[in-house]
C-alpha cells in the first residue's frame, strides 16, 4: 500500500469520525432547541393586516395601471429567461463558464468562484434579479401611507436577505471549500458554535458576534481605577480617581443607558472616554445600572428619574460641596436626562449646570428605521411579552437592533460561525454589544407607547410627578452630539430634538461613523471627524450643507467646550468621603451580576 493510500484512509477516518460527532452534537441541539420557552408570535412578524392592506394596494394597482405591474413581472421574468438561455448556450458549446455578468459588486459574492463557475454564477445572478424584482415591486405600490410602505420595504428586504445564497451551505463556495480543506472539521465546530449559542440563551439564537472568552470585565475591560461610593436598589454611583493632581471644580456625572452595559465609555485604556476625561482633569462619576429581573416588572421612568438621576445628581453634590454640577446622558439615559432637566424646571432646581447628549432622541415625530417595531402589533406583542416576563428581555432588544443591520450583525456572523466553523472575533466592542441588560416592564411600556408611539414629551406634555414634562422646558447650556450613519439615533432627529429645546445656549456636534464608534472616538486614533455649524435655525440638510468639517474626534472640542462651564481648578481628591466610603472597587458589583431574582 502505498503512502498516498495511507494518506487517503486517514483522510477519510477523520470525515467519518467528524461525521460521528455531527450526530451527537445533533442530539445537543435537538434537545437545546427543546427548551425554548414559547414566545409571543407577534414579536417575529407584522400583523396580517400589513399583508392585507399589501394585497389590497397591489389589486389598486392592477386594476388602475395593469400595465406597469405587468411590465414589472415580464421584466423579471425575462432577465431570469435571459439568464437561463445565455447559460444553457455555454453548455451546449461545451464550455463551463458562466455567461456575461454584470451584476453589482457586493462583498457577500468576494470568493472568485461566484464570477467563474456556472453554478453558483447562475444561482448568484439569479439571486439579484429576484432581489432587485422584489425591490421593484414594493416600490412601484402607491396606494399605501408612508408608515406602512416603510414596513413592507423593510420586511420585504429581510426576506431577501434571508434568501441570499451564502446563508445555506450548498451555495456557499467559501464553507463547501472549508469543509473539504478540513475533513469536515469546520462543520463539526461551526455545529458547535450553533449548539452553544442556543444552550446559552435557553433555546434562543442570539448569534455571538465575539469570543466571550477573550474579556472580562474588570481585568482587560473597564479597569479605570475608582470606587463605588453610593449603591440603591437602582444603581451603583462610580467615583473615578483622579489623574491629575489638580481637578475641575464642578463635577460631571455621567449617565449611561441601561439597555446595555457602561463600560462602553470604558473599553481598553487606548479608547477609554473615561481615563481620557481624568486626565484632562475632570472630577467623573458613573452610573452603573442594575440589570432587572422579574421583580423590578413594576420599576417605569419614575424610579430611573428618581433614584437614578436625582439621587446621583444629590449624592454627587453632598460629596463635593459643589451646588452645581456637570451632567452626560447617553442614549436612552440622555432622553431621560431631558425628562429630568424638565422635571427639575418645573421644581426650580438649578442643580445642573450643563447638560451634554450623546446620541439621544427626545423628539419621535419620525421614528425613522424603527417604524416596522414601532407599530401596534409589534408594540402589543411587546408589552405582552413583557407583562408576562416581568421585563423586556434583553435578547428581544439586541434581536430588534441586530435586524436593522442583518446582513452585518446576523448573517454574516452566523455564515462565519456556524458554516466556516470560526471562532468569533476577540472584538472588546462586539463583546459588550452583547453583554445587553432587560428592561422592567413598567419602563418599556412607557417608553414605547408614550415616547415613541405618542412623542409626548416633544408635543402634549409627558406626565410624571404629577407634572407635565416637555421638551421645550429643558433651557440649561447643552451640547448635542450626534453620528452621522447613527441606524439607532438618526442624527437629524437627535438635531430636531435639541431645536425644540429651550437652551439659549446650544451647541451641535455631528460625528462621523455610527451610534458606538462615533462617539467611542478617541483623538489619538485621528480616525473620524466631526461636523459644526452655530446656526441651528436651520433645518437638518441645510444645517449639514453649510456645516464646517473638522478633522479627528470630537473629544477636544466637547473638552473645550465643557471646561468653560467646570469652574476653577482645586486639589484632586480621592474616592468618597466619610459619609460615602468606598462599597467596592471599579466597575463595581452591578455589571457583573446577572439579572435580579
Amino acid at each position: 500500500m502505498t503512502t498516498d493510500d495511507d494518506a487517503e484512509i486517514e483522510r477519510a477516518e477523520r470525515m467519518q469520525e467528524n461525521l460521528q460527532r455531527i450526530e451527537e452534537l445533533t442530539q445537543r441541539l435537538i434537545r437545546a432547541l427543546g427548551s425554548k420557552p414559547p414566545s409571543n408570535p407577534g414579536l417575529n412578524a407584522p400583523g396580517g393586516d400589513l399583508y392585507a392592506k399589501a394585497a389590497a394596494a397591489w389589486w389598486v394597482e392592477w386594476m388602475q395601471n395593469p400595465g406597469k405591474l405587468l411590465e414589472q413581472q415580464i421584466a423579471w421574468w425575462g432577465k431570469s429567461l435571459s439568464h437561463w438561455i445565455e447559460a444553457q448556450k455555454q453548455l451546449a458549446h461545451g464550455q463551463l463558464e458562466p455567461p456575461e455578468d454584470d451584476t453589482p459588486e457586493d462583498p457577500r459574492f468576494a470568493n472568485p468562484l461566484w464570477k467563474t463557475h456556472p453554478y453558483f454564477n447562475f444561482v448568484k445572478q439569479q439571486y439579484m434579479i429576484y432581489a432587485q424584482a422584489v425591490d421593484d415591486a414594493v416600490s412601484a405600490i402607491d396606494d399605501l401611507d408612508e408608515t406602512e410602505k416603510r414596513r413592507l420595504r423593510y420586511f420585504s428586504r429581510q426576506i431577501v436577505e434571508m434568501m441570499a445564497p451564502t446563508n445555506y451551505f450548498g451555495t456557499n463556495p467559501d464553507a463547501l471549500e472549508r469543509a473539504i480543506e478540513t475533513e469536515g472539521e469546520s462543520l463539526v465546530k461551526g455545529l458547535e458554535n450553533l449548539v452553544a449559542d442556543l444552550e446559552a440563551n435557553e433555546g434562543e439564537l442570539v448569534v455571538r458576534l465575539a469570543d466571550e472568552r477573550a474579556f472580562k470585565v474588570g481585568e482587560n475591560i473597564g479597569t479605570s481605577p475608582g470606587k463605588v461610593v453610593y449603591r440603591n436598589r437602582m444603581m451603583e454611583l462610580i467615583q473615578y480617581a483622579p489623574a491629575t493632581e489638580q481637578q475641575r471644580e464642578t463635577p460631571l456625572v455621567i449617565f449611561p443607558p441601561w439597555i446595555n452595559k457602561f463600560y462602553i465609555l470604558d473599553l481598553k485604556a487606548k479608547n477609554s472616554l473615561v481615563k481620557w476625561l481624568t486626565e484632562q482633569g475632570y472630577t467623573l462619576y458613573m452610573v452603573s445600572w442594575i440589570n432587572p429581573g422579574p421583580s423590578y416588572a413594576d420599576v417605569g421612568l419614575e424610579e430611573y428619574v428618581d433614584e437614578g438621576f436625582l439621587t446621583a445628581i444629590r449624592e454627587v453634590k453632598a460629596m463635593t460641596g459643589q451646588a452645581r454640577i456637570n451632567v452626560v446622558g447617553y442614549c436612552i439615559a440622555g432622553t431621560t436626562l431631558a425628562l429630568t432637566l424638565s422635571l427639575m424646571k418645573k421644581r426650580g432646581d438649578t442643580s445642573v449646570k450643563s447638560a451634554t447628549f450623546l446620541t439621544a432622541l427626545t423628539d419621535f415625530s419620525d421614528q425613522g428605521e424603527f417604524t416596522p417595531f414601532l407599530q401596534d402589533d409589534f408594540v402589543d406583542a411587546i408589552e405582552g411579552e413583557a407583562r408576562d416576563a416581568g421585563v423586556l428581555p434583553s435578547h428581544v432588544m439586541a434581536r430588534t437592533f441586530s435586524f436593522l443591520r442583518s446582513r452585518d450583525l446576523v448573517y454574516g456572523p452566523a455564515i462565519k460561525s456556524y458554516m466556516m466553523g470560526e471562532t468569533p472575533p476577540a472584538f472588546d466592542l462586539l463583546y459588550w454589544n452583547g453583554d445587553g441588560a432587560n428592561l422592567p416592564a413598567k419602563m418599556a411600556i412607557q417608553y414605547l407607547r408614550r415616547l415613541c408611539q405618542d412623542n409626548a414629551f416633544a408635543e402634549e406634555g409627558f406626565e410624571l410627578f404629577g407634572e407635565r414634562l416637555r421638551l421645550r422646558d429643558v433651557d440649561v447650556p447643552l451640547c448635542s452630539v450626534a453620528c452621522e450613519t447613527d441606524h439607532i439615533a438618526a442624527w437629524k432627529d437627535c438635531y430636531r430634538g435639541v431645536q425644540g429645546m429651550g437652551s439659549r445656549s446650544k451647541t451641535f456636534i455631528l460625528s462621523q461613523s455610527g451610534h458606538i464608534a462615533g462617539v467611542v472616538n478617541p483623538p489619538t486614533k485621528n480616525k473620524y471627524g466631526h461636523y459644526t455649524n452655530a446656526d441651528l435655525k436651520l433645518d437638518h440638510a441645510a444645517w449639514r450643507e453649510s456645516a464646517a468639517f473638522h478633522e479627528g474626534s470630537w473629544w477636544p472640542r466637547w473638552d473645550a467646550w465643557l471646561a468653560k462651564r467646570s469652574g476653577k481648578w482645586v486639589p484632586a481628591h480621592a474616592p468618597g468621603d466619610s459619609e460615602h466610603p468606598p462599597l467596592a472597587d471599579a466597575p463595581g458589583t452591578y455589571v457583573v451580576a446577572p439579572p435580579t431574582d
